[in-house]
């Protein structure tokens, strides 16, 4: 083997926990370089180009750009940075592993008031085992309560601590290197970076990113490949296009790609096929643009492959070796998704009600995402859908009801396993949890009705504590409402996975009961007025209701089926109160994350492009009372 480096390329992953600044960062690397054009215009965050992303303010896709560096630590000319901006979310991990995948070393990049938190421990982790350099890079040192050493202290010990835990499974890894780190100092929304610890609060003592673009030239590095081997590129992405259908995003490992050049295709069967390459594609800043090659270490796009997936292998036609396959996850939430099944099915004309285009669209979402899984239950009309947590799965139907689609959208269930001894084991969940002090014993009794043992706890001395539990995954599901209501919104938590466990019991995730319709027709003020003094409602009046449908929360913990229909009587008495609806408490809007953590066993959610509905899974009030009283005989008998 022929070793050889291209020394005008960097590839590096910007990893994090959720909200600690990466995709601002890489704004500020763009805007620095000058990758724009004078007459471009860059929108803040301009990697969230999803519009889930832009609203919930968070990466879900992994994306690339390409930085072009001119700078004074560009001695051998320009430099190109492919910088892969990762996802913060364990949920999606598929994204994740993808990301660490096309690159050299990875930017862990910490928050300098919260420090590491579970997000950081597991994308961190998956570099590590990749056996990556790491920068470190302390962002927001100009927050008012940063404490900068304590969490730089913090990121090396949880950088020793995961290199003992995976010394057995990558035994060759580089601890001495670990102890060594190198450490920036960043202000991503100034735009500036330092290798001098500031102050805390402070703002970096250069006005630049200088300092870390030395620190990613001088620690990533650049690509190794064997100038003798043929050609082998790894599929990491898909895109589509308009005009060239779609676009399979890889890796170049060995050998180069040309347009037009035939080659040959390893799918993730074993199976190989020769096809041509129509259209070659590199980025500049967040643009693509057509090129004749790709050489080792570049990441490019490709078109011609019409069913190509993530994880293939584009290789030489004359000596074809193939590159592993990726591995995700084991998903550890499921949920059902099928067709719309309401007596309100149709009503808007345009949207898409069969269970042909539900299966093809889940079929779809497949190709992307690596860490989905779509089990066949043996309904023609719905499929269970597999995934790494709660959000993930919401995003997924969130997509598809922008996209028009009417969907009926089962409870979050969790995905069990038989252990060896025979027993039922679930997943767990390692839950990190920081609020003020005076929620203490609140959050205490709440994780303690959910099956939480609590871990550790540490108290910083500014009126906040960070509690960590160990809680079966079931537990977490309807949580996050009722944990912001315990306290008042200031509280932040954080779940990554924990691997199996025994079975934990019976968990009673909601106390209050349903307010369940007995009948269609349309909600007036005159059932509301009448009825919330005992319960709260999601329905506001002139809304079309149908018997099944739950309108409501109830005070106690039975479910409640009521009139909501109802009518008041007309007499020929004129009375000063008839027209006034001042008394009337506003309905509670629930959005489609909070109305899935509501549903309970027996419920599910109706979700249509301009509403979402909570409904009986059985809409008949009299065999739901009789399925009721089964059940209370069963109970007895047990």
């Amino acid at each position: 083997m022929a070793r050889a480096l291209r020394s005008d390329l960097r590839n590096v992953a910007i990893v994090a926990h959720v909200d600690h600044g990466k995709t601002t960062l890489v704004d500020a690397m763009l805007r620095q370089t000058g990758s724009f054009g004078s007459h471009e215009h860059m929108e803040e965050r301009a990697m969230d180009s999803n519009d889930l992303e832009r609203e919930k303010g968070i990466t879900i896709l992994a994306k690339n750009t390409a930085i072009t560096y001119k700078g004074v630590h560009a001695t051998e000319g320009p430099v190109t940075i492919n910088v892969i901006d990762t996802p913060g979310h364990a949920d999606f991990g598929g994204e994740v592993e993808r990301g660490l995948s096309m690159v050299d070393g990875v930017v862990l990049l910490v928050d300098a008031s919260e420090g590491p938190l579970p997000q950081t421990r597991f994308v961190l982790r998956k570099a590590l085992e990749a056996k990556l350099p790491v920068i470190l890079l302390v962002n927001k040192t100009d927050r008012p309560d940063a404490r900068i050493a304590e969490v730089e202290e913090e990121a090396h010990d949880l950088l020793l601590g995961l290199a003992s835990d995976l010394h057995e499974d990558v035994p060759d890894l580089d601890v001495d290197a670990l102890l060594d780190v190198p450490v920036v100092y960043a202000s991503g929304r100034a735009g500036a970076a330092s290798r001098n610890r500031p102050d805390n609060g402070a703002l970096p003592d250069n006005d630049d990113l200088e300092p870390l673009f030395e620190a990613i030239l001088e620690h990533v590095p650049a690509p190794v490949y064997d100038d003798e081997a043929p050609l082998q590129a790894w599929v990491t992405n898909l895109d589509s296009s308009p005009f060239l259908g779609r676009l399979a995003l890889l890796r170049v490992f060995n050998g180069t790609l040309k347009k037009g050049q035939t080659v040959a295709w390893v799918r993730a069967d074993g199976t190989t096929s020769n096809a041509r390459i129509t259209e070659l594609l590199k980025t500049r800043a967040l643009e693509r643009y057509p090129a004749e090659s790709a050489g080792p270490g570049d990441i490019v796009a490709i078109a011609g492959f019409e069913d190509i997936t993530i994880g293939e292998t584009i290789a030489d036609p004359d000596d074809v070796r193939p590159l592993p396959q990726i591995h995700v996850d084991d998903p550890a939430i499921s949920m059902t998704i099928g067709t719309n099944t309401s007596p309100l099915v149709g009503k808007i004309k345009g949207h898409k009600l069969t269970a042909r285009m539900v299966k093809d669209r889940l079929d779809r979402e497949l190709v992307g995402n690596v860490s989905l899984k779509v089990v066949d239950i043996g309904r023609p009309d719905a499929w269970e859908v597999q995934g790494r947590g709660e959000l993930a799965l919401a995003i997924l139907v969130e997509n598809m009801r922008r996209e028009g689609f009417e969907l009926t959208v089962g409870k979050p269930q969790v995905v069990t396993r038989k252990g060896e001894d025979g027993k039922v084991k679930e997943p767990f969940e390692h839950l990190t949890i920081d609020a003020p002090e005076e929620h203490l014993g609140a959050i205490t009794q709440l994780m303690a009705a959910r099956k939480g043992r609590m871990d550790n706890m540490t108290n910083h001395g500014t009126g906040w504590v960070r509690m960590e539990f160990i809680v079966p995954s079931r537990g977490l599901i309807g949580f996050r409402t009722e944990f912001l209501s315990t306290t008042r919104g200031t509280g932040i938590a954080n779940a990554i996975s924990h691997g199996y466990d025994d079975w934990a019991g019976h968990i009673v995730t909601r106390q209050n009961g349903s307010i369940v319709a007995d009948r269609a027709g349309v909600v007036t003020p005159f059932a509301i007025i009448a009825l919330q003094e005992r319960m709260s409602f999601f329905v506001q009046p002139t809304q079309e209701v149908y018997e099944g449908m739950v309108v409501g929360e109830n005070s106690r913990a039975d479910d409640m089926d009521v009139n909501i229909t109802k009518e008041k009587k007309l007499t020929n008495m004129r009375q000063s109160t008839s027209d006034t609806f001042e008394s009337m408490t506003p309905p509670r809007q629930l959005t489609l994350e909070e109305s899935l953590e509501f549903a309970r066993d027996d419920e599910c959610v109706e979700v249509t492009p301009e509403i979402v509905r909570i409904r009986k899974v059985d809409l008949d009030a009299t065999s739901r009372g009789r399925a009721a009283s089964r059940l209370k005989r069963q109970d007895a008998g047990a």
